[in-house]
């Protein structure tokens, strides 16, 4: 809804597009509580957005400009209706996202504000969720997004898919906006539940959505998808039937999703052509675990490997963090413990909780208990998450 009413009204009414969303579901909240869930719950609100859009472009069209394209339309009484019918219609709307990711992704627009746009326009994440997807602060997030909205009224940014060269400088923006959904379904910074496979299903919708056009359908999309369904594979094993968190060596392998390992390699063959990305990278970390018989099997030295050229794509804490496990897997964990104390900028991740919960680990591993303890309980402040409390709780417990 956000998106086709983005494309009536123009990108720089973003804003009056949220509001009449808004209040679409505040209306369909109010209506379905009493006479109960319509039979087509979507064009409901489609329907009744489309009317709330007509009020207010009668209430707004003297004294506000709408799309360029279609703003000569909306001014007359007589191609009001049919005008705004016609651009709400349902065969179009895939395009209409598309075309809303590739808006949010503008260049001139920082690039922590594009992902963001992504994140709250079109996947519905609250500022909580965004802030943490980026390790940073809601007050930062909401300054970020109203700077955009700003900068779409002053620009007036077209609501389009750039062309070429321009779309490839979004890209970047566009996959990484859609890894952080998924991240955020994979595992919740801020839900009651730790998986949320709704996030899961739209970042796979909406990278499936790229594959379907001719400009963006791009090897590294395709390992984008590879790596999502590699990962979600194991939901279904990484809980208990208390809903305890199940380490990887502790999963029931039987229970992962066959059909989506299936999909996955499907995405992986066609991402093998064109230049590596880091989406082929962690794919291939994510296919070295999906196919290993069990946790001992696992080829740790593949995965190393892998990380290393990651690193030379990405040179950051988080990739250095992540591989620092596999070192310690391979070589023990005093030579995980070293090569963290040694990653450049290490410090940036004070507040990160997974690195108190892997040096916790490492040192239990060591039997330093009170080191452990430190670590596990610094972990314990900083993980949002209910059920990540309850995982190292426990392990503070039994030291």
């Amino acid at each position: 809804m956000v998106s086709v009413l983005t494309k009536i009204f123009g990108s720089h009414n973003l804003q009056l597009a949220e509001d009449v969303v808004q209040d679409t579901l505040l209306a369909a909240m109010n209506s379905w509580k009493i006479k109960g869930l319509p039979d087509d719950p979507s064009a409901w609100l489609f329907t009744a957005a489309k009317n709330k859009a007509i009020d207010v472009i009668r209430r707004e069209q003297r004294h506000r400009e709408f799309a360029a394209n279609s703003s000569y339309l909306l001014k007359s009484e007589y191609t009001l209706s049919p005008a705004v019918n016609e651009l709400m219609n349902k065969d179009a709307i895939a395009d209409d996202q598309l075309r809303m990711i590739f808006t949010c992704c503008h260049p001139s627009l920082a690039f922590e504000s594009q992902v963001a746009l992504v994140l709250k326009t079109l996947c519905g994440f609250s500022i909580t969720e965004i802030a943490r997807a980026f390790i940073t602060s809601k007050d930062t997030i909401e300054k970020r997004l109203y700077r955009a909205r700003q900068q779409f009224r002053e620009e007036k940014i077209a609501f389009e898919i750039p062309q070429e060269k321009e779309l490839e400088q979004r890209m970047d923006s566009v996959l990484t906006a859609i890894y952080l959904l998924f991240n955020e379904g994979y595992n919740s910074t801020s839900h009651e539940e730790l998986i949320r496979k709704d996030l899961i299903e739209e970042s796979l919708r909406l990278g499936e959505l790229l594959t379907q056009h001719p400009a963006t359908k791009q090897p590294k999309v395709f390992a984008l998808l590879a790596l999502i369904c590699f990962n979600s594979a194991r939901s279904d094993a990484r809980l208990d039937k208390s809903g305890n968190i199940l380490l990887l060596k502790d999963q029931d392998r039987t229970l992962w999703n066959k059909s989506l390992i299936e999909r996955g390699h499907y995405f992986i063959e066609q991402s093998a052509r064109g230049e590596l990305s880091t989406y082929h990278l962690e794919a291939a970390i994510a296919y070295e675990h999906i196919t290993a018989g069990d946790y001992t099997h696992t080829n740790w030295k593949h995965i190393l490997h892998y990380y290393d050229l990651l690193y030379q794509l990405r040179p950051t804490p988080i990739v250095a963090l992540n591989r620092s496990v596999v070192v310690g897997e391979l070589y023990g964990p005093s030579e995980g413990i070293k090569v963290i104390e040694n990653i450049p900028g290490i410090e940036s991740l004070s507040g990160y909780y997974l690195l108190h919960a892997i040096l916790g680990e490492m040192h239990l591993q060591l039997q330093n208990k009170e080191k452990a303890a430190i670590y596990f309980s610094k972990a314990i402040q900083l993980t949002p998450s209910g059920t990540e409390k309850k995982l190292l709780t426990e392990k503070l417990v039994n030291l």
